[in-house]
């Protein structure tokens, strides 16, 4: 089945979720769950979370199926959805091991670069502008930059040449280094009272 095909599939599939179908949200699952893993356990060190994050993003796709507007991969949407439950499932747990002097120690998990990446990403200038890319773009930034998958590897995942990849990450790059120069500047741009009692 090539990629269009492929594509072509999940839609049909969300949308009969979105229906209230069992059977295809079953389908989504055992097309999509494994990469997700994957995908999610480079982002995180603990696979209780990422087993976590899997679950609560189908059920979420169950719930918010309708929410899909047919723009962009299906596989890049489900993305989109795991990586925000990964995000929240990080902070809950992090929460949890805030605990009071009294309470007995629990065992530490310690959250490795990829995991504070990606909590920084959302708050830092990237978030903004990864956000404001089309989400074909987005979607090839972070499974090549952020994932560190191949090109080849993010054709197969993407259901899209490779060439395609490439293309879009190089077009991807090009509006990120704009947005992130545009939003820089208008962060050094002096306020006119930022210096009520003068120039310093």
């Amino acid at each position: 089945m090539n990629g269009d095909a492929a594509e072509w599939h999940d839609t049909a599939l969300l949308r009969a979720v979105a229906d209230g179908d069992e059977e295809a949200l079953g389908r989504l699952y055992d097309r999509h769950a494994g990469w997700l893993t994957v995908r999610l356990s480079r982002r995180c060190s603990s696979s209780d979370l990422v087993d976590q994050a899997v679950q609560d993003t189908f059920l979420a796709v169950w719930h918010g199926a309708a929410g899909y507007r047919g723009s962009g991969d299906v596989a890049a949407w489900i993305w989109g959805v795991a990586i925000r439950r990964l995000i929240n499932a990080i902070r809950r747990d992090s929460g949890r091991r805030r605990r009071p002097w009294w309470r007995p120690a629990e065992p530490t998990m310690v959250l490795s670069a990829e995991d504070q990446v990606l909590v920084g990403i959302e708050h830092g200038r990237l978030g903004p502008a990864l956000a404001s890319l089309s989400p074909e773009f987005r979607a090839a930034i972070e499974a090549t930059v952020l994932d560190g998958l191949s090109t080849a590897e993010a054709a197969v995942l993407l259901g899209v040449p490779e060439g395609t990849v490439k293309s879009r990450c190089h077009r991807a790059r090009q509006a990120l280094r704009a947005l992130l120069a545009e939003a820089h500047a208008a962060t050094d741009a002096p306020s006119p009272h930022a210096f009520p009692w003068g120039a310093p």
